[in-house]
Order: C-alpha cells, then sequence, then structure tokens
C-alpha cells in the first residue's frame, strides 16, 4: 500500500493529533463505542424524561397545568443547548472534547438529581403515595439539577451522530458507503435505549420509587462516558475549522457596508477564490443562486477591498460564504414548520400520560398494572417497526413509481409524517371525548380508573411513532443534506430546536388555554382531575393547528430552491480559516 493510502484524506487525526492511520482508526472498529454511548444515554434521558410530568404532580405537587408546562419548558430546553454544543464543538473544541465535557455535566446532573429524589433533606416529604408537599427549596434543587441534564443532553445532542459520521472517510468510495450504514445502526441504538426506558425504567419510578428510578438512568449516563472514553485510541477527530456564525455574520456585514452597490447583471463577476485558496476547511463551493439577492452585494469587488494583500472578510465574502447564508435562510421555512409537528409530539409525555392516569392500566385481569408513561413503548416499537419497512418496502415500490434513488423526496416525506400526526391528535381527541362520555354518564368523575383500557391509547402512541419515521427522520437527513458541508452540526442543532420550540409552543398554548378557559371560577380545560375538564378540546386544537401547518408546509416546499455543489473537497492539508 502507497503510504498516502495509509491516512485518510479527509484532514482526520487521531488522539494525538496526527494524521489518522485507516487501519488503526475508525470505521466499524471505533463506532460500537459511539453507538454504545448513545444507547445508554438515550436510555438515561428517556428513563428519566419519560414519566417526569408524574413526579411534577405528584412529588412536587404541581397542577396537572403546572407540571405539564414544566416538563414541556424542561424539554424544550433539552432542545435549544444543542446550538451551544454545535457552536462549541465546530468553533472551538472540536466533536470529541464537547461530548467529552458535556457528558461529564450530564452525569453531575443525573447524580445530582438521584440525590434529590433519595437524600431526607432533598427529597419532599411524603404521606402515602401521592400526598408529598415539596418545599421550595427541595423544588429548586430539583430543577437546578434538571437543568444541568439540560445543558448535558444539548452539549452533546449535535455532534454524537456527526462523530460517528467522522469515522468514514468521505474520500474512500469503500467506507463512504458505510456511513449510510452508520445511520440506521444509530437510530437503532438510540431506540434500543428508549425501549428499556419507557418499559423498564417507568416500572421501576411506580413501583419501587423515584431514587431507583432516578438512580438507574444515572449509573447507565456513567457507563455510556466510559464506552465513549474507551474507544479515544480509535477515533477519528476532525479539527475545528472556525465559527460558522462569523461566517453568516460577514456576509450580513459585508452585504449591509455595500448597500448602494448594484450586482453586476453577470454574475460571474462576484468574487470567488481559486481551488487552491478556499478559505472554508472541507467544503464544496456552491453555484451562485438568483434569489436572496441582497445579500450577493458581499461578493462584489470594490477598491477598497483590496487595500490588503488579502481581502477583509467582513468587506468581501465569496460566493460560496453568500450561499451558505442563502442555504440558511431557505431552511428556515421549512424548519419552521416542524415547530407545530414538535408541539403534537410532545403530548407523549405529557398530556397523553395524564389522560391515562384516568383508565384503567391493569393488562387483562390480571393484577399487574402499567405506568401509563410505559405506553410510550408502542411510540418506540412503531418506530423500530417502520424504520425497516420504509427502508426495505416503501422506498423501492416507491422508487419504481418515481424513478428517484430514495423512493420519494425528503420534503414528500416530511408532509406524510405531518398528515399522520394530524390523524394521531384525532385519534387522541375521539378517545377523550369517548373516555369523557363514559364518565358523565356512569358518574365517574371522582374514580380515579374508570374501567376503559388504558391500551385504547396504542393507536396515538403507534401512529406518533409512524409520524416521526416520516418527519423526524427526513428532517433531519434534509438539513445534513441541504447544509453548507461546513455547517452541518450547526443545521443539525438548528433541526432539533424544533422539538424545543415546539414544547415551549405546547407550554404556551397550555397557558393561554388554562387563563381563558378558568375564567368565572371554571375548572378549565386541563384540571387536576382530568375528568372534569375537556382535553380533547386540546387534542382539537392541535389538530386543527396540524392541518393549517400542513396547508402552509405544501407552500413552502413546492418554493424550496436545493443548493447545487459544485467542485470538490479542498485539500485537507491546506490550513483553514475562519
Amino acid at each position: 500500500m502507497e503510504e498516502e493510502d495509509v491516512y485518510t484524506k479527509d484532514g482526520t487525526v487521531d488522539y494525538r493529533g496526527k494524521p489518522a492511520n485507516k487501519k488503526k482508526t475508525g470505521t466499524w472498529k471505533a463506532c460500537p463505542f459511539i453507538l454504545g454511548n448513545e444507547c445508554c444515554e438515550r436510555l438515561a434521558y428517556y428513563g428519566m424524561s419519560s414519566n417526569l410530568v408524574r413526579y411534577f404532580k405528584h412529588r412536587l405537587n404541581q397542577s396537572s397545568a403546572t407540571a405539564t408546562k414544566s416538563n414541556q419548558d424542561w424539554g424544550g430546553t433539552c432542545y435549544i443547548t444543542p446550538l451551544i454544543g454545535a457552536f462549541v464543538a465546530d468553533a472551538y473544541l472540536g466533536r470529541y472534547w464537547t461530548i467529552a465535557i458535556f457528558s461529564i455535566i450530564y452525569v453531575f446532573g443525573m447524580t445530582f438529581l438521584t440525590l434529590t429524589a433519595t437524600l431526607p433533606g432533598l427529597r419532599p416529604t411524603c404521606h402515602g403515595n401521592d400526598n408529598c408537599n415539596a418545599t421550595e427549596a427541595q423544588s429548586a434543587a430539583t430543577f437546578v439539577a434538571l437543568y444541568l441534564i439540560a445543558l448535558g443532553t444539548g452539549g452533546i445532542k449535535p455532534c454524537v451522530s456527526s462523530y460517528g459520521a467522522d469515522q468514514f472517510d468521505d474520500a474512500d468510495e469503500v467506507e463512504k458507503k458505510h456511513k449510510g450504514s452508520f445511520f440506521n445502526w444509530f437510530y437503532f441504538s438510540i431506540n434500543v435505549g428508549a425501549l428499556i426506558a419507557s418499559s423498564v425504567l417507568v416500572w421501576v419510578q411506580d413501583n419501587v420509587g423515584w431514587g431507583w428510578g432516578f438512580g438507574i438512568p444515572a449509573v447507565a449516563m456513567a457507563i455510556a462516558v466510559a464506552f465513549f472514553f474507551s474507544g479515544t485510541r480509535l477515533f477519528r477527530n476532525q479539527k475545528p475549522g472556525g465559527s460558522p456564525l462569523t461566517r453568516l455574520c460577514q456576509v450580513v456585514v459585508a452585504s449591509i457596508r455595500k448597500h448602494r452597490v448594484e450586482v453586476p447583471a453577470n454574475k460571474s463577476l462576484l468574487y470567488e477564490t481559486a481551488d487552491a485558496e478556499s478559505n472554508i476547511k472541507g467544503s464544496r463551493k456552491l453555484d451562485h443562486t438568483k434569489d436572496l439577492s441582497f445579500f450577493d452585494k458581499a461578493a462584489i469587488e470594490t477598491q477598497s477591498d483590496h487595500v490588503k494583500e488579502s481581502a477583509d472578510r467582513w468587506r468581501l465574502c465569496t460566493v460560496t460564504q453568500v450561499e451558505e447564508l442563502k442555504a440558511i435562510i431557505r431552511l428556515l421555512p421549512i424548519w419552521a414548520t416542524g415547530i407545530i409537528f414538535a408541539a403534537v409530539y410532545s403530548q407523549m409525555s405529557n398530556l397523553f400520560v395524564l389522560q391515562g392516569e384516568k383508565m384503567n392500566t391493569h393488562v387483562g385481569n390480571s393484577s399487574f398494572k402499567i405506568p401509563p408513561a410505559a405506553l410510550s413503548i408502542f411510540d418506540t416499537l412503531s418506530v423500530i417497526f417502520w424504520v425497516p419497512v420504509y427502508d426495505r418496502i416503501i422506498v423501492p415500490v416507491a422508487r419504481k413509481f418515481t424513478g428517484h434513488k430514495n423512493g420519494i423526496t425528503q420534503l414528500q416525506r416530511m408532509g406524510i409524517g405531518l398528515v399522520i400526526s394530524i390523524i394521531s391528535m384525532i385519534c387522541a381527541a375521539v378517545l377523550e371525548l369517548i373516555r369523557l362520555r363514559i364518565v358523565r354518564k356512569n358518574n365517574y368523575y371522582e374514580l380515579d380508573e374508570m374501567p376503559m383500557t388504558i391500551f385504547w391509547q396504542v393507536p396515538q402512541y403507534f401512529l406518533i411513532g409512524c409520524a416521526e419515521v416520516f418527519t423526524f427522520i427526513g428532517q433531519l437527513e434534509f438539513f445534513y443534506e441541504q447544509a453548507p458541508d461546513a455547517m452541518r452540526s450547526l443545521c443539525s442543532a438548528l433541526s432539533l430546536t424544533t422539538v424545543a420550540l415546539g414544547n415551549y409552543l405546547s407550554a404556551l398554548l397550555v397557558t393561554i388555554v388554562t387563563a381563558i378557559s378558568t375564567r368565572n371560577g371554571k375548572l378549565g380545560w386541563i384540571p387536576n382531575n382530568l375528568n372534569y375538564g375537556h382535553v380533547d378540546y386540546f387534542f382539537w386544537l392541535l389538530a386543527v393547528m396540524s392541518v393549517l401547518n400542513l396547508g402552509v408546509y405544501i407552500l413552502v416546499a413546492q418554493w424550496y430552491t436545493y443548493k447545487n455543489p459544485v467542485g470538490t473537497l479542498r485539500d485537507s492539508k491546506q490550513t483553514p480559516s475562519p
């Protein structure tokens, strides 16, 4: 083997900072440590978060509406903090050290949360199962722990999947083919962790205790960190290539500075570096596009731009740099339509759980009771079922009719998921309507569990899982492919923020609905005892909003312009400039 074939050609280095040896690092040798880390981390996260709304309600003594809002505020934060992790990884630390540092913060948060549910001074005082009185200090300690966890999980979330992809050399055709398989196994590992969490750990929390229920996820997270560090010598690492946010700001500033300069009709006159002078590491050039032409002003050369030997990036940007900003702007309408879908998705760990509390949780005629939050296992099973069905059946069949390599486009895939999410909300609303009719007909208002099995919730969970396969996975793939080459971590984080804003939107809707529906002394849509409420109205509200959102999505999807990369990746031996 020639010396140049011994090392990777994508600029990756080993743990000592030397060029990565293809035989000794990366590929499937390194992936088990990343997949094991992800499986344990997801087990920890879902094991703690799936039942959290019940902890707020029954241990911190919050009302149903407040518990739902607290859970959604926290869940939203978990998906807004990935922006921090993505920026730190891309600009300063690289993915390895970002994952390492934020994982340790994560473990501290999980450990502290376990202590708040275990130590007498931190644990709320309870008389019976649900009669608890939490002091302000105890509640504050719980939320400090939870937001440490939010910082930890958010810091690593946008980095782990990309770090796994870094283990395969894009310049090697054989390795490149395996990269797609990695993402399949990565998503599989997520759902293995979620499956254990939504079944075993939820049962432990309800039947053994919250100390064990939080302690086991804490141990799982510690194991995740151990998995990750064990693979250090095998990992390939991409060096941080400078702040993507800086490049975006440079285009905006340069455009404003030249707002009076007219864009030339001949776009070939716009500034672009030669291949050897590309200033963005690991990025292909992007061809010029006609829309958003105001930002083309940043690539117009003027006399003042060449006072120095090198161009001032705050005055003159390349066409590729301008197109990076345009690509991000084009993604934003698609991104925005994912927010309402995420609000629907968030109901699984909120109102679905509270709805299930009021139903018969016994399995058949046995004495075994299934925790309401454990029904989310059917979402996980749905994902595990639909991923291979989509990949092995739907795609090949659709390909015969459409001729598209993926069967359908990612935008079409996301649209199908939005339709399915509407059906899931209709199912939830109809179920609650039927449940309330039975309550009122038989005067079951004060009954903790009415004679209607909780397994009637399975369709709404299963449909959410199906929608997730189409919309969430489609969104992740779409943002990865349409992101500029050097901004994929940032765009991965951006796609995750739809989950954050969906949680915040749901929390805001709960607040508004509660304020309006409780006027004049009324109990409102979401009272402590849902038998007196109208959660079905809330589900109908989300269904209507989802229909309107689908209409907007169809319009923006038709308008969308795909990016057009040209040329090849720059030589990895060149030094990047921020």
